[in-house]
Formats: C-alpha cells, structure tokens, sequence
C-alpha cells in the first residue's frame, strides 16, 4: 500500500503525530511517577511530613484552615486517567496481536540478545500490566481521594490494598524509565546510549528502594492503627 493510499496511523503523517503523542504522554507519566514517588516518600520523615506535603498538594495554603481540598485529587486523578488512556491507545499500535508474533519476537531475543530488544520486551509486558493496574489504582483515588499518614495507610493495610502496590510498583517503575530511556534515545536527546541505559538502572533501583521503603512505612503505620480509623491531626 502506498503512503498516498495508506489510512489512519498506518498514513506516514499520522504515524509520525501518534509517535509524538505517544512519546509525549509516556514523559509526562514518566516524571510525574518521579515526583509521585518522591511526594509519598515523604512518610518516611514522619506523619507530620506527609500531612504537610499531602495538605500543600491538596491547596492548603488557599485554605483558611490549612485543610486541602480532596476535590483537586479527584480532578488531578481523572486528568492522569485521560492521559494513560492516550498514551495506552497509541502504545498499543506496536503491541503484538497474534501469537506468531510473539514467537518471533522471542526468537529473536534467543538468537539476538540485543539489550534494547529486551527493554522493549519488557516495556510491552509492565505496558500490559499496568493496562488493568492503573486504572485501579486512579478510580481508587478518584471515589475515595482523601489523603493523609492515617487514612492512606489504612487503604494500605486495612483494605488490602498493599497487594495492589506490590504489583503496581515494579511495573510502573520499570515501564517509566526505560520509557523514559528510550524515547531519549528515539528522539535524538543523547547519543551516548551505554551510558544512559546505566542511569536508567540506577534510577531505577533507586525508585525501587525509595517505593518499597514507603510500602513498609505505610504498612507499619496501619498495623498500628486501631478500627475506626481516625484522621492524622498534627501535634496528635
């Protein structure tokens, strides 16, 4: 088929517009799960820490109160669901649909060990994942968007939703850095490949350890707490 006859994406403009759009969201999701991380690490200085940070990010500093408004994280959260449905629909135009493609995509890891092969691989498998992980995750904070060092540990403990992370942590880690890797790599940004597959790493070891270490701190926290649950007030 020729590109003046091709339909769609398959069409050489649109094509090259649904690479940018893809590329595009995956780095916005990409550093926002950076922050996100490093927002929720924050328990690990302390109750305190995290209701101060909770409460900034919430509009508490508009508030009379200091008290932030649980609207801006449902609002925020369905924003972020728009973008991964974006970016998801697009992704999936390289996903392999058939099992013969899996199967030639396998052979060619056996027989050509090629490192950015397996990136990909991996990207399509943490992509499929996260496909059923992170919509759960965003309707959760969507019908129940209140935050704070003894309601988010309840959620983690109480309502079990620490299986949940255990899933959505390494998955997203994974799939946003690499992400973030090969699109620096796609587009040009740096031509010194080796050594930024090594930073990649690194980071990513590092969100790893710093996503885990909250996990436990969470679920520290809520073992501690006694049902009812009631709301972290700072100076308590």
């Amino acid at each position: 088929m020729s590109s003046n006859n091709a339909k769609g994406f398959s069409h050489p403009i649109w094509a090259a517009r649904a690479d940018r759009l893809q590329s595009a969201t995956g780095v916005l999701l990409g550093l926002f799960l950076i922050m996100h991380l490093h927002f929720e690490s924050s328990i690990l200085f302390g109750k305190e820490a995290f209701y101060q940070v909770a409460q900034f990010l919430e509009g508490g500093i508009f508030s009379e109160t200091g008290h932030g408004y649980p609207i801006l994280t449902q609002i925020f959260s369905t924003f972020m669901l728009l973008i991964v449905i974006v970016h998801a629909v697009f992704a999936l135009r390289r996903f392999p649909t058939q099992i013969g493609q899996w199967r030639a995509l396998r052979q060619q890891m056996k027989f050509l060990p090629h490192e950015d092969t397996k990136i990909w691989f991996w990207q399509m498998v943490t992509g499929f994942l996260l496909f059923f992980l992170v919509p759960v995750h965003l309707f959760a904070m969507m019908t129940n968007p209140e935050i704070g060092p003894h309601l988010s540990a309840e959620r983690v403990v109480h309502q079990n939703v620490w299986m949940l992370y255990v899933l959505l942590l390494p998955a997203v880690t994974v799939h946003a850095i690499f992400g973030l890797y090969r699109v620096s790599i796609k587009w040009g940004l740096t031509t010194q490949r080796f050594a930024l597959l090594k930073l990649a790493k690194v980071i990513l070891a590092y969100l790893m350890v710093l996503g885990v270490a909250s996990l436990v701190a969470y679920i520290i926290i809520g073992r501690s707490l006694s049902l009812p649950v009631v709301p972290f007030v700072p100076g308590s």
